[in-house]
């Protein structure tokens, strides 16, 4: 079990907020806890403004936090400054929905992968070529490549370059925050099974973010679900569809369209809209959508509670 493994980045309590013009905050990630395990895929699914790309950034330090603590290797990651900060970005990279705005446009491609090599003074610059055409064969691109620039790649061609720049240092966390939302879906298919053999050949820690469950549930190992900022349910993938109990993650999961449906059944929508981060009422923030409400929902936000070993749920349903 991965949850008997030390974590290897903890997310404690973490809550980040923005200013608006108004004087009032938005709160973007409100109370997040989480642990990531080494070799662990880990899937964070919700909605679009549930808070996914803004925890991201913030374990990243894209993004600074208002409150809590990342723990990495034993230390506040969060706290670090200058090169410190710079130091630890080694370890833990990112890959990002769209590589190209990631991308300098006027470098070629074997500068984009080999610019992080030498930022740090890993290799000489011969060596640092040498590096970047085994990379660019590690997934599946010819090193012909290194002398074409981004525009002249297709997008699956451009999102596997940024998985070979997020691999030259060697990270231990890779975060992908909808790396395959972009891409077609033959394309999407090989990136995640590249991702999916990089992650057993190189022992790599993921937090995979996406809206997609079914994308989700096929890559990670745990699945966590986010509603307005907040954890809302934690389980594993292959327990996903018979023990999940959290309304929105059922309706989440009802609502995937399946090539395997029957005619004549209809994919079931989630109705209404997510109330506002700026103006975040008391109960469940699923209340207003929810088909199973009750009185409690209005007045009591429910707690993230372990509900049996490694399944979190925070629903008042669940106290039954």
């Amino acid at each position: 079990m991965l949850q008997e493994k030390e974590p290897i980045l903890t997310i404690k309590n973490v809550v980040k907020q923005f200013d608006l013009q108004d004087g009032k905050k938005l709160t973007a990630v409100d109370n997040v806890s989480l642990e990531l395990y080494s070799g662990e895929c880990l899937g964070i699914v919700g909605e679009s403004g549930c808070g996914k790309s803004t925890l991201a950034n913030v374990i990243t330090n894209l993004e600074t936090l208002t409150s809590g603590e990342i723990i990495y290797n034993k230390r506040d990651i969060s706290k670090l400054k200058w090169e410190e900060l710079r130091q630890n970005r080694r370890k833990l990279q990112m890959i990002f929905q769209d590589p190209s705005e990631s991308f300098n446009p006027r470098m070629r491609i074997g500068q984009i992968i080999s610019e992080p090599l030498l930022n740090f003074k890993l290799m000489n610059k011969a060596d640092a070529e040498l590096k970047t055409k085994k990379l660019l064969q590690m997934v599946g691109i010819s090193d012909e490549f290194m002398n074409k620039y981004p525009h002249q790649l297709s997008g699956g061609q451009k999102q596997r370059v940024a998985i070979a720049r997020a691999l030259s240092l060697s990270p231990e966390i890779i975060i992908c925050d909808e790396a395959t939302s972009a891409l077609d879906v033959s394309v999407q298919e090989q990136v995640l099974k590249l991702l999916i053999n990089l992650k057993k050949e190189k022992g790599l820690s993921y937090i995979f973010i996406c809206h997609d469950l079914a994308v989700v549930r096929n890559i990670s190992d745990r699945i966590i679900v986010m509603y307005l900022g907040r954890i809302v349910e934690t389980i594993d993938s292959d327990r996903l569809t018979t023990a999940a109990v959290h309304p929105y993650t059922k309706a989440l999961l009802a609502s995937v369209f399946s090539v395997k449906k029957r005619e004549n059944t209809e994919i079931e929508i989630i109705k209404g809209e997510p109330p506002s981060s700026s103006d975040i009422q008391p109960g469940c923030s699923f209340n207003s959508r929810c088909t199973k409400c009750r009185d409690i929902c209005f007045k009591e936000k429910p707690e993230l509670k372990e509900i049996e070993k490694g399944h979190l749920v925070a629903c008042h349903l669940s106290d039954e």
